[in-house]
């Protein structure tokens, strides 16, 4: 099968689907998808991001040697909204490398500072920081802090996802596991 002549052909929720199957876990066919997504033109990159996701959902780590090239990818300038959507949606469950979390804390509160930034880019850049900021809670007042000043023009979406980072920064209670346990 020529992936990218797939990709290109049709842009739906189905063919994605079929072509994340086709790559399973493969770890040769995975190149050859990752190789569209990291180096592809504008619109192979855009399909190939949701192909990505499907197959990271199935098979996260599929994804874990690339993820240093995917958040530089993430970076570039006129990229594709759907690469960053991808990206951040991966990294929201992903085990992000020690030498990362800097760059990928930096990237998520520019995501959250930019008006121009898809919700559901922010969305994922909550979950992000609040899973960082488990492991570092001086990154948590500082998230807060951020999402309190945003909070009154933020979409339904974004409240929604505040509620939930909000509980995921709660303290544990004496005796009581953290949301980081379970």
């Amino acid at each position: 099968m020529n992936l990218e002549e797939e990709i290109l052909k049709e842009h739906s929720k189905q063919q994605a689907t079929r072509l994340a199957k086709w790559v399973g876990k493969d770890k040769r066919r995975f190149r050859t998808l990752m190789g569209l997504f990291l180096k592809g033109e504008y619109l192979s990159a855009q399909r190939a991001a949701w192909v990505v996701s499907i197959c990271a959902e199935g098979h996260p780590l599929l994804v874990r040697p690339y993820l240093k090239q995917m958040i530089a990818r993430m970076q570039e300038s006129g990229i594709h909204d759907a690469v960053k959507r991808s990206v951040t949606g991966i990294l929201q469950t992903a085990e992000i490398p020690k030498e990362l979390l800097g760059t990928v804390t930096t990237i998520c509160f520019e995501h959250l500072s930019d008006a121009k930034t898809p919700i559901a880019v922010k969305a994922h850049s909550m979950t992000i920081l609040a899973r960082i900021a488990q492991k570092e809670p001086d990154l948590g007042r500082e998230l807060r802090l951020v999402l309190e000043q945003q909070l009154p023009y933020a979409s339904a979406g974004l409240h929604a996802r505040y509620r939930l980072v909000m509980k995921m920064l709660e303290p544990a209670a004496p005796g009581r596991p953290s949301s980081s346990d379970s």
